[in-house]
């Protein structure tokens, strides 16, 4: 019996590697919760590395390449993604990010694959190209499915981009909700030598202008001169470590400002926080959010791109304004001084988390859209 005839559809995702990131997550819950009877996948990475998450999928049994992508229009790469087309016997060619999809739209040309392409998220500040105003509406016509992450993404990418919002749909980024595991969690806190009882409050992120951390470090030490026994956990790593340190000592909190640098498996960290911050000037759908959410921990978040989509503002957790410090602060303090609100406002975030943001919903959007292309 032949694979048509078995109904199997074979995706081929292209991106640029599978290390650690937001979009790399997403790849990695699709490839491992598409049904494994309709589905089979291929992840080809074009920047030349396959990543640590790559390498997780790798061990799972599931095919992950690598090319080299050269500067400029590299129409090698273009040749290297038709042949792998055609030896994979790809039915969809699923493009993450903007670069994959020119380089899998070009390279899907003269094939009978269908292209899906999907916007992970927005640079900061966004801007118009005017290259694209006269290349994008063509690709997008010619490509089977543009899917956002966010309504603000399908705004940016019709605005910037040129797509027709009528072709955009929009499909919120899924996890497999995070389980609390107590004993790591003291685990935790003896390794950072935080006292049982004071509280955590934290961030999982790169450590990126974009993502805004020095509000965090001004509001924190704001909030600790009224509660001493905060501590405010930053895991991650990143281009603005240097100066997030710099700054915690110049405001004078860094008795009391935990950098854990880079860990690969965050879940334990996250898990110790009572509150948990993102302060970026920009985001489409913020993994570590989702996983705060499925972990019943209230977030404040700037409102911006689509964090207002995914916290309700005083139901799940608190909207602020971007560069507010003091709004900030003020909404930290609300949180640790009503016990009853912020465990409310996790409960309640886990519930939205449930029903709206995990896994299941994701994969079934996107499964569906793989699935009309090969109808009749």
């Amino acid at each position: 019996m032949t694979r048509k005839m078995q109904n199997t559809i074979r995706v081929l995702h292209i991106t640029f590697n599978m290390g650690i990131g937001g979009t790399e997550q997403v790849i990695r819950q699709l490839v491992s919760n598409l049904s494994a009877d309709r589905f089979s996948n291929t992840i080809l990475c074009i920047d030349g590395q396959i990543g640590e998450i790559g390498q997780q999928v790798r061990a799972q049994g599931i095919s992950v390449l690598s090319v080299k992508r050269s500067p400029g229009l590299d129409l090698g790469l273009v040749r290297v993604i038709r042949k792998t087309i055609r030896q994979t016997e790809a039915d969809i060619v699923h493009c993450h990010q903007y670069t994959p999809w020119v380089y899998g739209w070009l390279g899907s040309l003269g094939t009978d694959a269908k292209v899906v392409f999907t916007e992970h998220g927005r640079f900061h500040p966004d801007r118009y190209r005017y290259k694209a105003m006269l290349f994008n509406p063509l690709m997008a016509w010619m490509t089977g499915g543009v899917i956002a992450i966010s309504y603000a993404t399908r705004k940016a990418l019709a605005r910037y981009e040129f797509v027709p919002a009528s072709k955009i749909q929009v499909i919120y980024n899924g996890i497999s909700g995070l389980k609390r595991d107590n004993e790591a969690v003291s685990t935790v806190r003896r390794e950072l030598e935080i006292p049982e009882g004071d509280r955590i409050i934290g961030t999982v992120a790169r450590l990126d202008p974009v993502k805004n951390q020095s509000m965090m470090l001004r509001a924190f030490a704001q909030v600790v001169s009224q509660h001493p026994d905060c501590w405010l956990l930053m895991v991650g790593d990143g281009p603005s470590r240097q100066n997030l340190e710099h700054l915690a000592i110049t405001l004078g909190i860094t008795d009391r400002v935990i950098f854990t640098g880079f860990r690969p498996e965050p879940a334990d960290y996250l898990s110790a926080m009572d509150i948990f911050l993102l302060t970026s000037h920009t985001e489409g759908t913020s993994m570590t959010l989702l996983e705060a959410m499925s972990l019943d921990i209230p977030a404040i978040t700037t409102a911006v791109g689509g964090n207002p989509e995914i916290v309700k503002n005083g139901e799940t957790g608190i909207l602020v304004p971007t560069d507010s410090p003091k709004e900030l602060a003020t909404a930290i303090n609300t949180l640790l001084e009503n016990e009853s609100i912020r465990f409310s406002m996790g409960e309640a975030s886990k519930r939205r988390f449930d029903s709206r943001f995990s896994v299941t919903p994701m994969v079934s959007g996107y499964q569906a859209l793989y699935q009309q292309f090969l109808r009749g």
